[in-house]
């Protein structure tokens, strides 16, 4: 690849390393610094749903269940009708029915309550699940939750012999709640070719080194526009991926944690950086190194 263009206009981005796969094998890798893991923040919901696609294969949970039922033992005293309406599905879509989001960075630390389930459940319902695109923590959380619930361990360790160590990942660090359940919104700590790994199974159908770690339909279904995001430039939401340019999809984490997939040309293009305006490097992606694929 030429890949000239792309250095310079990335050089001061904080772009820390990029990974490119193409037809089953790695074509370009490029560190400005050490591959070490590193939060990747939103990008850990992509785990999540993956997790979610995996627990409903094994019969632990359905998309369609309500969360009154799911989570029967949290509810608040007054259950309003759009909590009354919600599903399992609307904890991936960001259309949960919460017009404020919770759960995230910044107010972590300071919640005084260490029950953030019923917590979470008790963030007014203000509209009707899936009508209204709001992008929130809650959703992924209590989604991680739930399968951490009925598979009686934490979603590490849930992970583990289902997805990270058939991908020659070792058991990662992931931040937890207040109780200990893994936080499935964001968190988790993974080197450049981690990440680069969740991209490159799911541009396989979930198909890794002749093994089904994510069902197949599952996939296909995250990486749909399910719901519009009602951005200026709207390429949909999935099943905690965004939509993107040429129809890709991606792992979308804080400062430009990214594992695309980009299906049109069997690629895969992964970045860790510490963007804090992070168009100029998605420009140069789609720009620079998209055409040359």
């Amino acid at each position: 690849m030429d890949i000239g263009r792309f250095m310079e206009r990335t050089e001061k981005t904080g772009i820390l390393g990029v990974k490119v796969s193409q037809g089953g094998r790695d074509i370009w890798k490029h560190l400005w610094d050490d591959e070490c893991r590193r939060n990747v923040y939103s990008a850990s919901k992509s785990f999540t749903s993956a997790a979610v696609g995996i627990a409903a294969r094994e019969g632990l949970l359905s998309l369609e269940e309500r969360l009154v039922d799911a989570f029967a033992e949290d509810l608040p005293e007054q259950v309003g009708e759009y909590l009354e309406l919600a599903t399992v599905r609307d904890l991936l879509t960001m259309c949960l029915g919460q017009e404020q989001a919770g759960l995230m960075g910044a107010q972590r630390p300071l919640y005084e309550q260490d029950d953030w389930v019923k917590m979470s459940l008790g963030f007014p319902f203000t509209c009707r699940p899936g009508t209204k695109f709001v992008y929130n923590n809650v959703g992924p959380y209590l989604a991680g939750v739930l399968i951490q619930r009925r598979a009686g361990c934490n979603l590490v360790s849930y992970l583990t012999p289902r997805l990270f160590r058939p991908m020659g990942i070792r058991r990662p660090t992931w931040e937890t709640d207040p109780l200990g359940y893994t936080f499935g919104a964001g968190g988790l700590f993974l080197t450049l070719s981690e990440l680069h790994k969740l991209g490159v199974l799911y541009l396989q159908k979930g198909m890794w080194e002749g093994k089904q770690l994510v069902p197949a339909d599952w996939v296909a279904e995250s990486l749909k526009a399910q719901v519009p995001t009602g951005l200026e430039e709207d390429y949909g939401y999935g099943y905690l991926f965004w939509g993107g340019p040429h129809g890709s999809f991606r792992a979308d984490g804080k400062y430009l944690q990214l594992s695309i997939i980009l299906r049109d040309k069997d690629a895969v293009i992964s970045t860790v950086a510490e963007c804090r305006d992070g168009k100029p490097l998605m420009d140069a992606i789609f720009q620079e190194l998209y055409p040359r694929l």
